[in-house]
Formats: C-alpha cells, structure tokens, sequence
C-alpha cells in the first residue's frame, strides 16, 4: 500500500520541477490522481503467489498440455517508470495437479503490477507456475511495447520484444517445445 499523501506531495514537486504550474485549474487534482493511480499500478507488490493461487488447485490425472494465450499484461519499466504492455502465454504440462484457469491471467497480472522489465517477468511467471503445481513442464512466453523505447531513445514505434523462460519438459523436448508455439500463434476463433 502507497503513501498516498506522500506520492501527492512528490508530484506536486515534479509538476513545479518540469514548469508547471500544479495550481492551475486542469492541474489541481492530479496529485491525488497520480497517488491513486500508483496505488492501482503497484498493486503487485502487496500480493504473494499464496494470496493469488488460494485454494484453486486441485488434483487431476490430465497429463496433456494446458495453454492460457493473449493474457494481456501492464506494467512499469523499472529503468524510466515507463509503460510496456502486451501479450503473456503460459502453458504447463500437469503432473498430477491443476490449477484453476483464471489464477493464470491473476499470476501475470501480481507480477506485472511491480516495476519491471520484461525478462524478469516472464521468468517469475513460470517459476510461479512451477512452485504451485510442480508440473512436468511450464512454458511462458510474452511479446511487449515498450514506451522507453518507442516514446524516448530509440523512438521505434514499431519494435516489439518477445521474451521466454522453458522448465522442465517444455526445455528438455523440442516437440513439446514446438507443440506450444504452434498453439500459441494458431488464431482458433474468429
């Protein structure tokens, strides 16, 4: 939980630093909602894998892959305080236990909801999905745009950077491996 007040003071002073004027009309409110908008944006870090996961895991013999595509994902770039948002896939090969299918896009969203930067996440997300189920194998992939990269720098509005972390089955077979991609880039409505 933020210091709300506090956060209300820090961008009072950054509006006076870049030449603003924070009492102007359009101006007035924004120190609270910049407070309330971290208070929502960092939300990840008041939350463990325990909280987000809760009783949802159940037993099951199911031994073939479960996928969760196009969850998408915002977060902060922890190097400008940045946005970059997209898309996370994340399958798992059961070994005994599944885990309710909404928890997936709930995992992403606790880690995405932290300052960042996109290898990090998507690393924390298979090792998330590894810790609750110890599956046969987990496979998570993210695509993103990064505003650090496509607002300031570089300005390459059209860059997008893919990111993966593979465990287990999905690392140590390349059909697996295979057979996730395949199902994660297969358009299968509409």
């Amino acid at each position: 939980m933020v210091n709300k007040k506090k956060l209300e003071k820090i961008t009072y002073d950054l509006l006076t630093e870049i030449g603003e004027d924070p009492n102007r009309e359009g101006l007035l409110k924004t120190p609270e909602r910049v407070s309330r908008a971290w208070d929502f944006l960092a939300r990840g870090y008041d939350l463990t894998l325990e909280d987000v996961v809760g009783d949802a895991i159940f037993n099951e013999n199911s031994k073939g892959m479960v996928v969760v595509r196009d969850i998408d994902f915002f977060s902060l770039c922890e190097h400008h305080m940045l946005p970059f948002f997209g898309m996370a896939h994340v399958g798992y090969i059961p070994n005994g236990k599944v885990i309710g299918l909404s928890k997936i896009p709930r995992i992403v969203e606790m880690y995405a909801r932290r300052l960042q930067v996109q290898e990090r996440i998507t690393q924390q997300i298979a090792d998330a999905i590894q810790q609750a189920l110890n599956p046969i194998g987990v496979a998570v992939v993210l695509e993103g745009q990064h505003m650090c990269m496509q607002m300031r720098g570089v300005e390459k509005k059209n860059s997008y950077t893919t990111t993966s972390a593979v465990l287990g089955e999905f690392h140590d077979d390349p059909e697996t491996r295979s057979e996730f991609l395949t199902m994660i880039t297969k358009k299968t409505f509409g």
